[in-house]
């Protein structure tokens, strides 16, 4: 009997088998399938609930773009409690309805849901912020630069007055330092730091009234002022060609204090809201524990119904399972000439794609030999396919790695208009966590920089725009970049470049200078740094080496360090913002220039990097060199 033959009766065998198995598991699967997504959107029902506890704070919040986020979030939670009752189908899947055995179990959340969904809606319609306080907040707020000058106008109109006014002076002082401190209370409590700011703001309206009664003869005995750490005491009356100011002042401070004494007794938090969202969120907690006692009582059904069900698969399994085995021992032993195909699947595996197995016989093996031969060259096919895929991949990657720098920028801006104190007086710390900012952006501009020059280089696509230009003056210009950083580090940068025309792309080869003084900077030791740049000048090329006298690199290390993403010491590259390509961007360039780039490093001595520039275009690229 031929091969086919053979297996022709054994799989005819197995398929019986097989259909009558297969057409039990799709009557139990699809019953399962069934039961499990209805058990799945009924677990849904938090998800749904969670979100709808926050679309409501969201739209009590103002945002009513949310609100009919919130009635479909609301309208999809009903249909599923409808369908968990009556059964029914969302998206082509059908819902089973809740078995009978757990209705009380279904009835419980349907009633919780009706409760939570009140709830929800409560809070929905409740406004977030006390009206009240808000507006006496923005009142404030707005008022305080004027109350700060006016103080400010009060003490320069009160300086030129006698010995006899040196307490009224100290006063005036006193309300424009308490002026600027009611403005920064009110900003914090703007910002929820209320429990802090409150208490503190009424001390500063005590101090701010009473200093300001004292200097308008007016008692402060009904003012608490010994708690402020003040006393009571009068003064004499002011002249009145001094008291402008404190006459303009008077006014504007009735006006303030009573918008003061709201924030200091008042949350901007609306009492109501906070009352309405606690009672969503505990009866969200109800119909948590409701959706979980039904899911629990519905899984354990299925669970029952599903360990009888197993038992008949099982059996059947077990059948399968040794014709199955009977077939491969019959085709083992049928079709032993397969041991070439083995061999050239070994050779493919190897990477040899495209392979063909000669094989002049027509039986089942030769059937195999062709479909071998076939899929041979598909898979060479496919790999031609895969290398084209990651060629634009990594165009890919290069355009998202560009559109990366677009927010980067302003982020830039931003932090440089916030540390010249344009917008307000920072303090240290908030000064340290901008330059923070504006490092981490200028760090990760630089590293999308050099991926994109990476991506481009790897591609084919850096553009060199050569023209004939004086070297002397672009190493000068390079140099003059890191002029501040060596200065600040008494590190020596010395220039022994000769005025030569070349022709070369002076971005480019100024980008080369640049990241080997930076390495160079980076290796020295402060105070004892020495960085000499100087140039050969041969018939064929010029040579340009970056010398200094730092920490060297390591003789093993040598050999990798033009390779991307490569890096010497990975915790200093960390720290100093580095990212591994710097090296192979300068080869890339230099390659593109028709030159080399070389490195010679002492360890703990001296390190030279040397590239060259044709002193004609060449058609051919050099490759790296290291000795």
């Amino acid at each position: 009997m031929k091969i086919i033959n053979k297996t022709y009766l054994l799989v005819t065998i197995l398929i019986v088998a097989a259909v009558i198995n297969l057409t039990l598991l799709y009557q139990a699967e699809h019953a399962d399938n069934t039961q499990s997504y209805s058990v799945i959107r009924t677990g849904d029902l938090k998800v749904q609930t969670e979100s709808i506890s926050g679309l409501a704070v969201s739209v009590a919040n103002g945002n009513m773009e949310d609100k009919d986020n919130l009635n479909n979030e609301i309208e999809n939670a009903d249909a599923i409690i409808i369908m968990l009752k009556n059964g029914g189908t969302v998206k082509g899947q059908t819902i089973q309805k809740i078995p009978s055995s757990i209705t009380s179990e279904y009835n419980k959340m349907a009633t919780s849901w009706k409760t939570y969904k009140e709830k929800a809606l409560n809070v929905e319609k409740t406004s977030v912020f006390d009206k009240e306080a808000t507006n006496a907040m923005n009142y404030v707020l707005q008022k305080n630069s004027e109350l700060v000058l006016s103080t400010k106008y009060l003490s320069e109109e009160l300086s030129d007055l006698g010995r006899d006014y040196n307490r009224h002076k100290e006063i005036a002082k006193e309300l424009e330092n308490s002026a600027k401190e009611i403005g920064q209370l009110t900003l914090l409590i703007s910002i929820g730091e209320e429990e802090n700011a409150q208490e503190k703001l009424k001390k500063e309206r005590t101090v701010f009234e009473a200093g300001l009664r004292k200097l308008s003869n007016i008692s402060t005995k009904e003012l608490d002022v010994e708690s402020i750490g003040q006393k009571h005491e009068e003064l004499i009356q002011i002249p009145r060609e001094n008291s402008n100011e404190l006459r303009k002042l008077d006014p504007l401070w009735e006006a303030l204090q009573p918008k003061i004494s709201i924030l200091e007794e008042r949350a901007l938090l609306s009492p109501n809201f906070n009352s309405a969202k606690n009672e969503m969120i505990a009866e969200k907690l109800i119909l948590f524990s409701d959706i979980d006692n039904v899911l629990n009582s519905w899984n354990t059904q299925i669970s029952k119904e599903s360990n009888q069900e197993q038992t008949i698969v099982q059996i059947l399994l077990i059948v399968d399972i040794a014709i199955f085995f009977l077939v491969l021992y019959v085709i083992r032993e049928s079709l032993l000439p397969l041991r070439l195909i083995t061999s050239a699947l070994s050779e493919i595996k190897e990477g040899s794609y495209g392979k063909k197995i000669e094989y002049t016989k027509s039986d089942e093996v030769g059937e195999l030999v062709n479909t071998f031969n076939i899929m041979s060259d598909t898979i060479k096919e496919k790999e031609e396919q895969t290398k084209k895929t990651d060629i634009a991949k990594d165009e890919f990657l290069a355009m998202i790695t560009h559109e990366l720098k677009t927010p980067l920028v302003p982020i830039q801006g931003y932090a440089d208009i916030l540390l010249s104190e344009h917008l307000g007086k920072l303090t240290d710390k908030q000064k340290e966590r901008i330059s923070i900012i504006k490092s981490s952006a200028e760090t990760l501009l630089a590293l999308i920089s050099d991926l994109l020059d990476s991506q481009k280089l790897e591609l084919g696509q850096l553009k060199i725009r050569k023209e004939n230009a004086n070297i002397k003056d672009t190493v000068t210009n390079a140099i003059k970049l890191f002029v501040p950083q060596a200065q600040k580090n008494k590190i020596e940068i010395i220039s022994n470049v000769q005025d030569l025309s070349i022709e070369h792309d002076i971005e480019r080869i100024k980008q080369v200078l640049a990241n080997l003084i930076k390495n160079s900077l980076t290796a020295v030791e402060p105070g004892k740094g020495k960085i000499e740049i100087s140039m050969k000048n041969l018939p064929q090329e010029i040579q340009i080496s970056v010398k200094d006298n730092g920490m060297g690199i390591p003789i093993n290390k040598q050999n990798s360090l033009f390779k991307k993403f490569y890096q010497v010491d990975a915790t200093l590259t960390r720290e100093k913002g580095g990212s591994g390509l710097g090296l192979s961007i300068c080869k890339g360039i230099m390659e593109n220039h028709g030159g080399t780039i070389t490195v010679k490093s002492i360890p703990n001595q001296e390190t030279v990097f040397t590239f060259t520039l044709p002193k004609k275009a060449e058609s051919g690229k050099s490759p790296i060199g290291i000795t």
